[in-house]
């Protein structure tokens, strides 16, 4: 089964998870240089062949790869910083238990590393923060990243009411897939959005909220965004999309073949 998400709308929700950690495991750096816009598909197809050989078989290759390809604060526009903590356990990812409570477990078998990114603009001018994170997830096999897929899309549907961490919602999820050349879909394999309103009990709501996430072979991308006080939709979405497309080029640049 396959799913998708459309860049152009970046509206979306917690599917995938973004719990936040206890504490750092390091702060790796973003690249430091902005990345060029996703390149056009051919008329026929997606303009990426994945390499096997290229594909991380164990953890620790994973791990380099999702470093690699995971968003830091340059990637989603001017005023960004890195929040802390930074990064997530990459031993670690995030569960949808059965009260749609979002908790963080150790890997299953089928994931080989995954690692999320934390950054914002800071609160300023009388308007509240916008806070994004970016997910890289490296999975053993292409199937086991396209049933993540498929799974992510069904939670909106068992959660339409989610809890992020301790004082953090989500409620009203709404749904969508799409794979290549469907419902605007021309930079992956397979994408999704989801999307629903946003309550905290530090900043208030209800908010934008947004997830995307895409499929590249077995490597998984998403981007979460959550608005605030005098953050507008498109603001947000402006960044997941700058973001989204930054890690979508990574992505590929580390998997396609070369040849």
């Amino acid at each position: 089964m396959t799913t998708g998400l459309l860049l152009a709308g970046c509206s979306g929700a917690a599917g995938g998870g973004t719990a936040e950690p206890a504490g750092s495991t390091g702060a790796a750096t973003d690249s430091g240089t902005r990345s060029s816009p996703t390149p056009a598909p051919s008329a026929t197809g997606l303009d990426f062949t994945a390499d096997p050989g290229r594909a991380p078989k164990t953890s620790a290759e994973a791990e380099r790869l999702a470093r690699a390809v995971a968003a830091g604060p340059i990637s989603w526009g001017p005023g960004f910083v890195k929040r802390d903590p930074y990064e997530s356990d990459p031993g670690f990812w995030p569960v949808l238990d059965a009260d749609c409570v979002w908790e963080r477990e150790s890997l299953p078998a089928t994931v080989l590393a995954t690692l999320t990114r934390y950054s914002e603009v800071p609160a300023a001018d009388g308007k509240g923060p916008i806070r994004v994170a970016a997910v890289v997830t490296v999975h053993r096999t292409v199937n086991d990243a396209d049933w993540e897929m498929s799974e992510t899309l069904e939670e909106a549907l068992r959660c339409p009411d989610q809890q992020l961490r301790q004082g953090e919602r989500i409620t009203g999820l709404a749904s969508q897939g799409s794979d290549f050349g469907t419902l605007g879909n021309l930079a992956a394999e397979d994408m999704l959005t989801e999307g629903g309103k946003y309550y905290s009990d530090e900043l208030g709501g209800p908010y934008y909220y947004s997830w995307t996430q895409s499929r590249l072979g077995p490597v998984t991308v998403a981007v979460v965004g959550k608005g605030s006080k005098g953050r507008s939709a498109d603001e947000v979405g402006a960044a997941l999309q700058q973001g989204a497309g930054a890690m979508i080029n990574r992505a590929k640049s580390e998997l396609e073949t070369t040849e």
